[in-house]
């Protein structure tokens, strides 16, 4: 056992870099050191985007040095550092060995697996740990169970009006600003031809970026995605500007336009400002909070307003405390008996289906897809096809700059692919490629004819939808939200739902073979 004859070693994660994060609160620069490692392991558990280890290492290391300015003792343990053990566990025992502090000090991690890896380190070391409350989240963990604790079904609807009135925002008195909770409904519009879109804000690498994208490029040559692209803020100040320019040039048409896609338009009027909040750069209360300001000042329009406070104030809190209720069972749930590999396509963007290889080229470049192009195109037909719920999550843990798994798996498993069997949403999100058609213009440049269902050229989200309506029929066809569909099924002619089904299939057999299947292949 080490004999402790230090102050505290307080443990920072690499998706921690905020000044006011709980592991640090009553900070003594002259007896605790900050430990920030730099570990293979989180850079490899899953093929990340060779955009999101350079995030999330320069951040880490902006913010080391942001730290040594005021004067704390900060332990960096650089990737490249020969003594490097390349897992978290074991840099913390390294320091233990170092510093012999007398207790370990750390934030609650945002992942379950690195959950379980702090509940070892006490075992391992032989010093205290005290995990503290992640504070940045407006709601608290054990708010949330309690609030989930014996509902029938956890709607975010409910959970976020809630959270309006826990925290005040955007609300007149006990009452919701403009008298309504959700805006929803007016924010489904088509990017008009000749609507002009900003250019969202850009990063410019600086020599500490510089220094990390060379190094991610020499440790992961294979990791796949574009490097060069590299713009996302790694600072808090860099931050702040992209929130500065996100609601003075992008957030008063964000909510007529949130649903849109377009092709040769990346962003359109999103924020980009995920991956801020996600590593610790910005802190959602205060992001709501100057929204909620613009609207007050007459800068932008509720719907808007109201639309992007629900996804950080609703979804995001909503979607963390759903993981941790949730987990780890949650992962493991495919309540659709999904068992098809994932396309090949959604590496290479070669699908011939313009949409989806628009949002896979666009992912490969940016390490950024938005809301609407996740969940509709490639979520989508992941649920139609019935990719196996591991594989597609791999994916989105792998390909986005913003993933970490506590907001990536409950919108994968729960939203996109409805493995979970209806504890987030109450049906699956499921549509054929009129969707696609209504909200944006990829269809116009596709091979495929999205007015086709069978035959030569025909879109293959047409025949997949009515195939996946017929597959899981005795599961859905008693949901109230997905009667009209039905009833549309029902009219069919049953040659032709055969012929759509045969088409399926054949299609499926193709590009997305049964695991089982691919596996003998490969055999």
């Amino acid at each position: 056992m080490t004999e402790a004859t230090g102050g505290a070693l307080r443990v920072v994660l690499g998706d921690q870099c905020s000044r006011t994060i709980a592991s640090l609160a009553g900070l003594d620069p002259t007896r605790d050191v900050v430990l920030m490692a730099e570990v293979v392991g989180e850079c490899t558990y899953v093929r990340h985007h060779p955009q999101k280890i350079v995030l999330v290492l320069s951040a880490m290391r902006h913010f080391a040095r942001a730290l040594a300015a005021r004067g704390v003792r900060v332990d960096y343990v650089r990737l490249d550092d020969p003594a490097n053990t390349g897992t978290l566990a074991g840099e913390v025992a390294r320091a233990v060995q170092r510093h012999r502090p007398s207790r370990i000090i750390a934030t609650h991690p945002g992942e379950w697996r690195v959950h379980e890896d702090m509940l070892g380190w006490e075992r391992a070391t032989g010093v205290p740990v005290d995990v503290r409350e992640d504070d940045r989240f407006l709601c608290p963990l054990p708010w949330f169970r309690t609030w989930a604790e014996g509902r029938r079904s956890l709607r975010m609807e409910f959970f976020y009006r809630e959270m309006r009135r826990r925290t005040g925002i955007l609300m007149e008195g006990d009452e919701p600003a403009g008298g309504r909770w959700n805006f929803d409904a007016e924010n489904r519009k088509r990017l008009p031809k000749d609507l002009a879109v900003p250019a969202p804000y850009c990063a410019k690498p600086d020599a500490i970026t510089r220094e990390v994208m060379a190094l991610v490029a020499e440790r992961f040559p294979n990791h796949w995605g574009r490097l060069d692209t590299f713009a996302w803020p790694v600072t808090a100040r860099e931050a702040e500007a992209a929130l500065e320019r996100f609601i003075a040039e992008r957030l008063a048409r964000f909510g007529d336009y949130q649903d849109a896609m377009a092709a040769g338009e990346a962003t359109l009027f999103h924020s980009l400002l995920s991956t801020s909040l996600n590593v610790g750069l910005l802190l959602p209360g205060e992001v709501c909070r100057r929204a909620e300001a613009a609207w007050r000042a007459g800068k932008a329009p509720l719907n808007a307003v109201e639309g992007f406070i629900r996804q950080i104030l609703g979804w995001r809190e909503y979607v963390r405390g759903l993981y941790w209720v949730q987990m780890p069972g949650y992962k493991a749930l495919n309540v659709l008996e999904a068992d098809r590999s994932l396309p090949g396509f959604y590496w290479t963007g070669d699908s011939g289906m313009a949409c989806i290889d628009a949002v896979v080229r666009q992912t490969h470049e940016l390490a950024y897809a938005h809301h609407i192009q996740r969940l509709m195109v490639t979520g989508n037909f992941a649920l139609l096809a019935g990719i196996h719920p591991e594989e597609i999550n791999e994916w989105y843990m792998a390909v986005y700059a913003d993933a970490f798994e506590w907001v990536e798996l409950p919108n994968t498993h729960g939203m996109a692919i409805h493995a979970d069997g209806g504890i987030m949403a109450s049906k699956p999100y499921a549509a054929s490629g009129k969707y696609i058609a209504r909200m944006s213009d990829y269809c116009a440049g596709c091979r495929h004819d999205v007015e086709r269902a069978t035959g030569e050229g025909a879109c293959p989200f047409n025949f997949l939808y009515w195939d996946f309506l017929a597959r899981h029929r005795p599961r859905f066809e008693a949901n109230p939200r997905m009667a009209q569909m039905y009833r549309t099924l029902d009219r069919m002619d049953p040659a032709r739902v055969a012929a759509l089904r045969r088409e399926a299939a054949a299609f499926l057999d193709r590009v997305a073979p049964r695991r089982r299947a691919a596996a003998e292949r490969a055999a």
